[in-house]
């Protein structure tokens, strides 16, 4: 089976660098998250799980430095960060003691500004070949569900559920509290990554496909609990 696009998180302050990255990488086949703070960033690695971070270090509200400890750091909790995730640090911090303090904290790769697009490229295509053998964080089974975090597969009572890249996304962060309610502003915020939220039908109506593709066999999945927002079960877990 083909894999999915591999999605990417941007974890950089300076607009006119993100929006450079966000655009060429897009144009490359690949999914886009992006991020300008440390903690928007903690929240898409705990809720969308991309495949592979390139962060700058100088984040306004935290040193990047200690971003990749806290993603070495994670445990393997469903639903919270993978402390296996490719880390590529792109930095205008160029000597070599940046880049010795960069790999001990535990980077996979360091390039520094100015950059080479091609190469950047180049590095991240080299970091996802080797990711996509690394040994997995598990599958999480919920139920007759099963999501497999590190091929993005679904099955359902043993069956495979084809899911687009935000269908997953959306599962895996109610997946994460199986019986937990997510606020509206949560779901927009961890799988979409809006900042400002205002009228959308863009949640709405991926749960409803979501669920279309879940119910089986009497089940309920991805339950809307109305005014506030949705929860994978309607009961306890099995």
């Amino acid at each position: 089976m083909e894999l999915a696009p591999a999605t990417i998180l941007v974890v950089e302050d300076e607009p006119i660098t993100r929006a450079f990255l966000v655009d060429n990488l897009t144009a490359d086949g690949f999914e886009l998250l992006a991020a300008e703070s440390a903690a928007e960033a903690e929240n898409l690695m705990e809720s969308a799980y991309p495949d592979l971070a390139i962060l700058d270090l100088g984040l306004p509200d935290r040193d990047g430095l200690d971003l990749i400890r806290r993603v070495r750091t994670s445990g393997r909790e469903a639903g919270r960060i993978d402390p296996d995730l490719p880390l590529l640090v792109l930095s205008g911090r160029a000597t070599d003691l940046h880049r010795l303090r960069g790999f001990d904290r535990g980077c996979d790769d360091y390039v520094t500004k100015p950059f080479s697009y091609h190469e950047l490229r180049a590095r991240v295509a080299a970091l996802l070949r080797r990711s996509r053998v690394r040994p997995g964080a598990g599958r999480r089974r919920i139920g007759p569900l099963e999501l497999d975090p590190v091929s993005r597969r679904v099955w359902l009572y043993g069956d495979e559920v084809t899911l687009s890249n935000k269908e997953y996304a959306l599962l895996c962060a109610l997946a994460a509290d199986p019986i937990r309610v997510f606020t509206r502003e949560e779901l927009l915020r961890g799988v979409w990554g809006f900042r400002a939220l205002g009228a959308t039908r863009t949640l709405d109506s991926h749960a409803f496909r979501l669920r279309r593709k879940l119910n089986h066999k009497g089940d309920r999945f991805v339950v809307n609990v109305w005014g506030v927002g949705y929860r994978l079960l309607d009961g306890a877990v099995s």
